[in-house]
């Protein structure tokens, strides 16, 4: 008998779960970073549901079944039925990510084919339970991918009000983690926390994310028509507007720079629970120096980043965010435009390290305010530099490339450790 020795390597199979997928605005795992998994080896599946976040309502064009299985390029991408919800209502929002958790775990379980690894992806938390059980039933060893501290960010937001509740989702959480192969932290804060949470050290490999934007090829030339009229000085904040970005700071910080610099101007990309609250407070404050833009997709947010001539982060003041890096940070690094981090922790840490703007306390108006004022008196050439030095940054530091290769590199040895041990 002669071996074949054209035969190709069977590729381990990889089962993504993740409660929201492409073309939701989610975080910067969709589906570019499937491909590039299969590129790095895997065959992969992707377990998610149909398209709603964040409005609420499901994306035009889809229609919810109890399953949905398509593919798409290298990928298998199955749509499995939730409640459909994003909206300021817990009970709305719980049922959404109960009814995932349901449809997942039992597709999961008892219907997925056959696997090697499942990735998940947190939050929410119940992503993690599903991908724990049907692990632990199959007999796969599971990764998961943590982006938000749970029961922590529920606190924050006031998503959750009750301690006893609090800590019941905090058990169910340290319940999760222990029962990982492998855990992949999105910064060094999360990674403490995780350790002191019960977590073994040697079981925590922290990956930042790189930028949304770059998946979908980076930052086209064209600067968006409602950000090309000369003669301003423009601070653009893109991104979820939720509780906890805390972007009534924003409008402090235009109100007392309204009359002094009147060429500053504040535009706000996006939209979220706090989208309607905040239009309305700034048109009563008569804030003519904030705009709000609809949301825009990843393929489209790069021009109107490169358009602007600082990028704003702004978080509430809580211990959680000091151990976070908002997700937009590599996005605005990969962008090479000036940074104003209102962010404490990790996040200002990163910025510093790049040297790539400038770092302030959050929620603090006075401090915004003089920080645009500083960067708007700036050379135009040393704002450029800026924004240069950030882009090194990103892509000595946080690239989609080496994001990735350090994913597939932690899967591959969960694997080979789960088969090792039996």
């Amino acid at each position: 008998m002669t071996l074949d020795s054209s035969a190709q390597p069977v590729r381990p199979r990889l089962l993504y779960v993740a409660q929201w997928f492409d073309p939701e605005p989610t975080a910067n795992k969709g589906s570019v970073f499937a491909e590039r998994l299969h590129a790095l080896g895997f065959e992969v599946e992707v377990v998610t549901g149909f398209p709603n976040y964040p409005s609420g309502k499901v994306y035009e064009g889809y229609k919810i079944r109890p399953i949905n299985r398509r593919q798409i390029g290298n990928v298998l991408l199955t749509r499995l039925a939730l409640y459909p919800s994003h909206d300021s209502s817990r009970i709305g929002r719980s049922l959404n990510y109960l009814s995932f958790f349901a449809s997942a775990l039992v597709y999961l379980t008892f219907f997925a084919r056959r696997t090697d690894v499942i990735l998940a992806y947190h939050p929410p938390i119940m992503v993690g339970v599903t991908a724990a059980v049907a692990g632990f039933f199959r007999r796969i060893p599971v990764v998961v991918d943590v982006q938000d501290m749970w029961p922590d960010t529920l606190r924050a937001t006031g998503m959750v009000n009750s301690e006893r509740l609090i800590a019941l989702i905090g058990r169910v959480c340290r319940w999760t983690w222990r029962r990982m192969d492998r855990i992949i932290a999105q910064s060094e804060g999360f990674r403490r926390l995780l350790i002191e949470r019960g977590v073994a050290p040697d079981r925590i490999r922290v990956i930042h994310n790189w930028g949304d934007h770059i998946e979908t090829g980076g930052v086209a030339p064209a600067p968006p028509a409602a950000l090309a009229a000369p003669g301003r000085f423009r601070v653009l904040f893109a991104g979820n507007l939720g509780r906890a970005q805390g972007l009534d700071t924003v409008l402090d910080a235009a109100a007392l720079l309204a009359e002094s610099h009147p060429q500053i101007e504040f535009c706000i990309l996006g939209d979220g629970l706090e989208t309607e609250r905040l239009k309305l407070a700034a048109a009563a404050r008569g804030l003519g120096n904030v705009r709000f833009f609809p949301r825009v997709s990843k393929a489209e947010v790069g021009p109107w980043l490169a358009a602007a001539d600082v990028l704003l982060v702004h978080l509430k003041d809580d211990p959680l965010f000091a151990i976070t890096v908002p997700s937009k940070t590599q996005a605005y690094l990969a962008t090479g435009r000036p940074i104003l981090m209102a962010v404490a922790g990790d996040g200002a840490d990163m910025l510093r390290a790049a040297d790539a703007g400038l770092a302030i306390p959050p929620e603090d108006s006075a401090a915004l305010a003089a920080a645009v004022q500083q960067l708007a008196a700036l050379d135009p050439a040393e704002r450029e530099r800026m924004g240069a030095r950030g882009r090194a940054f990103y892509e000595r530091e946080l690239s989609f490339e080496k994001g990735t290769q350090a994913f597939a590199d932690v899967v591959k040895a969960a694997i080979a450790e789960r088969r090792k041990t039996g």
